[in-house]
């Protein structure tokens, strides 16, 4: 391995994790063509082939397993390099965090300018929508996800629980009435939700859990979108309530009933010692802290 490139050896270890150029370019953000030349660049210079082309993508080859497991030893130590001059010359490059579209645009944002204040020589990268990038193949840093990842080369802890709640605005309940229970929803009252094939995680398919049978009638695969409509009267929506309890324009409806979830931080394991991305998951603990009664209201 002398005087190997070790961005080709990067390029190698994406394609590896990923299976397929074009997810390994994705998760690198450069273009398939330019990580390809990469890849042979690599091969040619080892005169070895590294990977056998098959229609469901690369399949590593022999050799290929050989080199995985010395540039997985070449990742740690660069890693343990970063964790060590991180704290010294302060935190450079960029970290992407992928969230949900209602944790990242009403729950992250307002702690997110002291963090880019703090670390001025840090390009952050909030994904924030109806989906998450995957840290198992290097799409994100970080992903703050609804569940524990059954599989992957990944690390997790749980982040937080938070609660949700049926909401409506006060013009609509003029309307069309205060639900007497859950029971009631099903007959008499326009209800919002998710889109059922659509949805990114099976953890947003809630309404049952309010009460058997129910179904939506007003669908959107977006939360902001829902939170929209529920606030300009369309109907009653299930919202988190760190969502629901900010908005002045809702009101709870069957205030005895909310359900919860949980939020994970997943990170790659040959990452997680990155300064940036220690850096990154200390401060989403801290923003869950600060923010405890927003997730949680008593």
């Amino acid at each position: 391995m002398h005087d190997l490139n070790w961005n080709d050896v990067r390029v190698f270890l994406a394609v590896a994790e990923a299976g397929q150029i074009g997810r390994a370019a994705q998760a690198l953000r450069v273009d398939p063509t330019t990580l390809s030349r990469r890849l042979r660049r690599l091969e040619q210079h080892l005169e070895i082939s590294l990977f056998e082309r098959t229609r469901e993508g690369q399949v590593l080859t022999e050799a290929g397993e050989v080199l995985l497991s010395k540039a997985e030893t070449m990742a740690h130590a660069a890693g343990s390099i970063d964790a060590v001059l991180g704290p010294h010359t302060g935190l450079s490059g960029s970290l992407r965090l992928s969230v949900s579209e209602g944790f990242g645009s009403q729950f992250l944002t307002p702690y997110l300018v002291e963090f880019a204040r703090t670390h001025p020589n840090l390009t952050l990268e909030l994904v924030a929508n109806s989906g998450f990038l995957s840290p198992s193949r290097r799409e994100a840093d970080i992903a703050v996800m609804l569940s524990r990842p059954k599989a992957g080369p990944v690390l997790c802890r749980k982040l937080a629980d938070y609660a949700l709640m049926l909401y409506a605005s006060p013009d609509y309940l003029r309307r069309n009435g205060v639900p007497r229970d859950t029971a009631d929803l099903a007959s008499n009252h326009m209800l919002i939700s998710y889109v059922p094939d659509l949805l990114y995680a099976p953890e947003l398919n809630y309404l049952d859990e309010f009460h058997t049978g129910l179904t939506a009638r007003l669908r959107s695969s977006s939360i902001n979108a829902q939170h929209r409509l529920i606030a300009e009267g369309a109907g009653i929506g299930v919202l988190p309530r760190f969502i629901g309890e900010a908005s002045d324009e809702l009101v709870p409806v069957c205030p005895d009933r909310a359900i919860t979830r949980s939020f994970w931080v997943v990170t790659h394991r040959d990452t997680q010692n990155l300064a940036r991305v220690r850096a990154g998951k200390e401060w989403l603990l801290e923003c869950v802290e600060a923010g405890r009664d927003r997730l949680m209201p008593c």
